[in-house]
């Protein structure tokens, strides 16, 4: 159009073009001399590029459930030799706690010397084992004890002097020396015992035995002041009988029947005072049932006695179906 050709004829528009074209430089890409051709051409350094490493991605690991029940049984192994570890050193504890109690509680009664070859039976020690409360009646009735002991030994001289005075005493001499060897150790055990370790460990079981043990003591003791002629006893009638025979053999009698007589009323004291110190302990009839049946079935032999009868009986079942 003429206004295209008025612009292309424009000499501002034609003085452009022509500087622009003359500033292009014409690069070839196939030549390798481009570069010499042009000698003005700056060129631009290129930064060296330094090798990149390739991405690593870490692929998501899903353990098996082999490998679950693998690792849990691994650390139950574990616990279980650090539990058994524990054990063996609790258990080495305990016997070394068992053999310091051993070598500590000795047995120590009767007090016998070394030589003797007669081994102490019993660990006593009122301090260590009787609460500070019943002491001093623990000890008055192991006090009764040793009475009673000295008065059987007496009880055994008086019929040996009655038996010299009257040829017809030769039955109570005998049955004096019985009761002598058979009634000192029996008291012990069978009374004394039993409120010792009622005292120690408040033991309602203990009381009774002793209540009931203790009261046929008195009962015998009462026997034995009155001196029934014939049952080794030299009390107050066979004291009697023999004033008129032989004085001295009486006195010696008479002082016999004293000591069963006051043997009687401090029994009878120390009964009663047991009573009241066994009723604020809190003691019953319903806990001592409950420590004698414990005590029954936590016995070996009675456990091993039952298993047996048990035995028998399914096997006399079987045969007999």
């Amino acid at each position: 159009s003429v206004a295209d050709g008025e612009m292309w004829y424009d000499p501002s528009v034609t003085q452009i073009t022509a500087s622009s074209h003359g500033n292009i430089e014409e690069f070839n890409p196939f030549t390798e001399n481009s570069r010499l051709t042009n000698p003005n051409q700056k060129t631009v350094p290129v930064q060296p590029v330094a090798p990149s490493q390739p991405a690593v991605i870490q692929p998501s690991v899903e353990q098996t459930p082999q490998a679950v029940a693998a690792a849990a049984q691994a650390g139950l192994l574990q616990q279980q030799e650090e539990l058994d570890r524990k054990a063996a050193e609790l258990d080495r504890k305990e016997q070394e706690l068992r053999n310091v109690n051993i070598n500590l509680r000795q047995n120590n009664w009767p007090p016998l010397p070394g030589f003797c070859p007669i081994k102490p039976c019993f660990y006593q020690d009122f301090a260590a084992d009787i609460p500070a409360d019943y002491q001093r009646t623990c000890k008055m009735l192991y006090y009764l004890w040793m009475l009673h002991g000295f008065t059987l030994l007496l009880n055994l001289l008086a019929c040996l002097a009655y038996f010299t005075a009257n040829a017809s005493g030769g039955v109570d001499f005998g049955l004096s020396i019985l009761w002598l060897i058979l009634f000192t150790p029996c008291a012990f055990v069978c009374w004394y015992r039993p409120i010792y370790k009622a005292f120690r460990s408040d033991s309602s079981f203990n009381f009774f035995a002793f209540f009931i043990i203790f009261f046929c003591q008195i009962v015998i003791y009462i026997i034995q002041s009155v001196g029934i002629p014939g049952w080794g006893d030299s009390g107050w009638i066979m004291a009697l009988t023999m004033v008129k025979e032989h004085l001295a053999v009486a006195i010696i009698m008479m002082v016999v029947a004293s000591f069963f007589t006051i043997s009687s009323v401090f029994s009878l004291f120390l009964l009663k005072k047991v009573h009241s110190l066994y009723r604020r302990t809190g003691a019953s009839f319903q806990r001592a049932q409950e420590e004698f049946s414990q005590g029954v079935f936590s016995n070996r032999n009675v456990q091993n006695a039952a298993t047996g009868a048990a035995t028998a009986a399914a096997r006399g079942a079987f045969q007999g179906n």
